[in-house]
């Protein structure tokens, strides 16, 4: 008879942390105890708490262990698992939350980064073995689809859509119904539906986690929506450097279709759905719809002009129907709970939760899904618990390398979509990358814009010249040779891109840039009239300097210098000689080496 279970972290994160080793450890010592029997051992997907992994949670008691090493198992088999004594080095403590004794068990549920949490699409990541179908059965699963195969009409189901208020989540969050019924009204001999899992953003992570912790869900949705728009085919599309997901994805779909879940004649109804995966080789662009369509057939991916639309002309020139991992992800439970459930959560016009992943500056980086319309302030500080090392907030990147970034004077914005589209940022797929005062805006622009130059696809003048030439102008700031009227050169080089680009990579390629023109205009400008990075990161304007009161000879800067730039000099200090150093401006390479050796705080960057 089982009377615990141990749920460890299979997801990427953890995964790279040594999570299958932890357990192994498990398998080991729940062995050598003759627990073998009465544990059972759980891989799931994330849990979201990703700065605490590796991740162990043992129920019935609910106690979450953070940092596991499998050199800990030991001690958690024979103390907990045994005895029925919680190891409280490795619990995760979270000092919000009062306890009335130190043998307390908390609930995850009060702690800061869960309390204010809404798990809609990550509603069984952390909870399930996703290999399992039973386990996703048992969590009312496919129970949506059966429902709509059996008590309504493709009608009903776009209505409940529509009526939802469901807006895609991969950018610009177009209604979900509409897109739909779109596909629905156009007839065709082959329809297809399409999921987007191509998620190229720097720092997001949510579709993976969420094909890697409930693959299951993403099926049913999209057997829902063929169902609802007459398709018979689909495709889910991911990237080939997602291969945790693309594994349990495939054998999720295997177990589906030995189950009857797909295939023909799904529960009896007469209908017909099944689907394939498709493998990305890591393009950015194929993240826009027509260029992932393009792949999937076969060809370079490139975007194609629009009109016509994917819902008149899409996947191999038929209607088709295209959504990302997270749209999919709530429609199952939108069919069970009712439109009017979902749409009583967010704000008027953006309805839902909404999975972000936090990065960046912040303690506690991992994945959190929230209500539409929750603040910036109470996602940084409240649930990613504020920046570490005492630092200021300064801004947060929204959208990845499409968006923009929000400064701290509007941290008290509620996220939705249109307060960010108003701002100059856009929703994007869910990365959430908080910057503190040591970041340097103009860098931070130059990154993204780095990013979207190397992952443009050619294909139109504008995106393909433009955002070189745009990068270049951005070169010449943070190396102290631009000039004020290089800041409108980029200013208006930026508004035409977004005006004339094909797609919409090179639509919002210059988002970045235009955020902290609009923000940060004085950090550009000093770069350009001072020749001085604020924040100290722009190497071209730095100059790293001893100071002799503080310096105390002992030669550690010298030594761990990789370009030999420190020399020993001679410091006369009331009549004494004193050994000190002196830097060599003209062979520092300014990276800092110097500064990370001094116990002192003797070399300081300006």
């Amino acid at each position: 008879m089982i009377r615990s279970h141990v749920l460890i972290c299979g997801g990427t994160g953890c995964t790279s942390s040594g999570s299958k080793n932890i357990q192994d450890a498990f398998v080991e010592n729940l062995a050598a105890q003759g627990l073998t029997d009465e544990v059972k051992l759980v891989q799931t997907g994330c849990f979201g708490l990703c700065a605490m992994g590796p991740v162990v949670i043992i129920y019935p008691d609910g106690t979450f262990y953070s940092r596991v090493q499998p050199e800990d198992v030991k001690e958690i088999v024979e103390e907990h698992l045994l005895k029925g004594r919680i190891v409280k080095r490795l619990e995760y403590v979270d000092e919000s939350v009062a306890r009335l004794d130190e043998t307390e068990n908390v609930s995850l549920n009060d702690t800061a980064f869960y309390k204010s949490q809404t798990r809609v699409a990550l509603r069984n990541c952390g909870v399930i073995n996703p290999e399992d179908i039973d386990e996703y059965i048992a969590m009312d699963g496919y129970a949506a689809l059966g429902k709509v195969l059996t008590e309504m009409t493709p009608e009903d189901v776009i209505k409940c859509v529509s009526d939802s208020g469901l807006r895609g989540r991969g950018g610009g969050g177009f209604p979900t119904g509409r897109k739909w019924s779109l596909t629905a009204a156009n007839a065709a001999p082959q329809k297809y539906v399409v999921c987007n899992a191509d998620e190229g953003d720097p720092g997001a992570f949510m579709d993976r986690s969420v094909l890697e912790g409930d693959p299951h869900c993403i099926i049913e949705a999209m057997a829902i929506c063929g169902y609802a728009t007459g398709a018979t085919k689909g495709y889910v599309y991911v990237r080939a450097e997602y291969p945790i997901a693309v594994s349990r994805l495939a054998i999720a779909i295997k177990q589906a279709r030995e189950y009857g879940l797909l295939g023909k004649n799904i529960f009896g109804s007469g209908f017909d759905f099944d689907l394939d995966i498709r493998l990305g080789a890591g393009a950015f662009v194929c993240g826009e719809e027509t260029a992932l369509m393009t792949s999937i057939e076969g060809n370079r991916g490139e975007p194609r002009p629009r009109p016509p639309y994917p819902a008149v002309k899409g996947l191999f020139a038929s209607p088709t129907t295209e959504n990302n991992v997270e749209t999919f992800a709530n429609i199952p439970q939108i069919i069970l709970k009712g439109a009017d459930w979902f749409a009583s959560m967010g704000t008027e016009k953006s309805k839902g939760t909404k999975v972000f992943a936090l990065g960046g500056k912040i303690k506690n980086t991992g994945l959190v899904e929230i209500p539409m319309g929750t603040t910036l302030r109470h996602i940084i500080e409240e649930i990613g618990g504020g920046i570490p090392d005492g630092k200021k907030f300064k801004a947060a990147q929204t959208g990845g390398p499409s968006g923009g970034c929000i400064p701290a004077n509007l941290i008290d914005t509620e996220v939705d979509y249109d307060n960010l589209v108003a701002m100059g940022c856009m929703m994007g797929s869910g990365g959430l990358i908080v910057m503190d005062e040591d970041n340097c805006m103009v860098d931070m622009a130059k990154f993204f814009l780095e990013f979207t130059v190397d992952e443009s696809c050619g294909k139109c003048t504008p995106c393909r010249v433009g955002t070189k030439r745009l990068l270049e102008l951005l070169d010449k700031i943070t190396e102290g040779k631009g000039t004020l009227e290089d800041i409108d050169k980029i200013e208006e080089l930026s508004n035409y891109i977004k005006a004339n680009s094909l797609c919409g990579l090179g639509q919002t390629a210059p988002n970045p840039v235009l955020a902290t023109l609009k923000f940060f205009r004085d950090e550009y400008i000093t770069h350009v009239t001072d020749k001085k990075c604020p924040a100290g990161v722009c190497k071209d304007l730095l100059t790293f300097t001893i100071d002799k009161d503080k310096c105390i000879g002992c030669g550690m800067c010298a030594r761990n210098c990789p370009a030999n730039a420190i020399i020993k000099t001679d410091y006369i200090a009331e009549g004494h000689k004193l050994p000190s150093y002196t830097i060599d401006a003209d062979k520092c390479v300014k990276c800092g080496a110097c500064i990370g050796n001094c116990k002192f705080k003797a070399i300081s960057k300006q």
